[in-house]
């Protein structure tokens, strides 16, 4: 004789088989990811791959071919195991790159606004030849312009503001960010700012601004004055 009790015991085991079959748990990070996973979190590898330059072909929350030469690809470049499986190593590092993730609810985990990624091109162009404290205070200043209600609040739209950066009118904010330029934003990003606040930097042997010249100067680190 089945029972309800039976009926509800077989109901809860089909649908955690369900769940468990379709990858649908947890954040990006709870499990290895390998060819043939599926799910929420295949998708969000796809997608910070994709954000990074990477090919997946379509984003659809499977781990294909396409989706496992991405990720070979990034742990050549990266200096990781090169096992084209997205274990707990190569996932830290892409999150490092693309600046957080998000939870089994969607909600955001991490910097907000941040593309790790593009903050290091930024750094790298601006600051290329500048001591490390230097590059991670140049990441700063970027980021403490995402608080400042004075500029956008978005790390692109600070970057791409019209003359904003010499780096972005020459071009050089295209080029592959420095092994150094990458670390910088990487410690800003977890909060450390060598300037205690700046929200503009600049060369005094390069610039005549009076505007930058009047701002409240803070310190002076490698070639750089950081102003508030």
């Amino acid at each position: 004789m089945i029972t309800k009790k039976r009926v509800w015991v077989g109901v809860m085991a089909l649908g955690i088989a369900l769940i468990l079959a379709s990858g649908a748990y947890g954040a990006l990070g709870d499990r290895t990811l390998s060819q043939g996973s599926r799910g929420p979190e295949v998708t969000e590898l796809q997608k910070k791959l994709v954000s990074l330059g990477y090919v997946v072909g379509k984003v659809d929350g499977i781990y294909g071919s396409k989706t496992k030469a991405a990720v070979t690809r990034f742990q050549k470049e990266r200096g990781l195991k090169v096992d084209g499986i997205a274990g707990a190593q190569t996932i830290k590092e892409l999150k490092l790159m693309t600046g957080g993730s998000t939870n089994a609810s969607g909600k955001s985990v991490g910097p907000k606004n941040v593309d790790v990624n593009l903050l290091a091109r930024c750094v790298s162009a601006e600051a290329r030849g500048e001591p490390y404290v230097g590059q991670v205070a140049v990441a700063a200043v970027l980021l403490n312009r995402i608080a400042d209600p004075a500029f956008p609040n978005t790390l692109a739209d600070i970057i791409y503001q019209p003359l904003a950066f010499s780096s972005v009118a020459d071009g050089q904010i295209n080029m592959a960010p420095t092994a150094s330029a990458l670390k910088a934003a990487r410690e800003a990003v977890t909060g450390v700012d060598p300037t205690g606040g700046a929200i503009y930097f600049f060369n005094p042997a390069k610039t005549k601004n009076k505007f930058i010249w009047s701002r409240p100067q803070i310190m002076q680190i490698g070639n750089h004055i950081f102003t508030r």
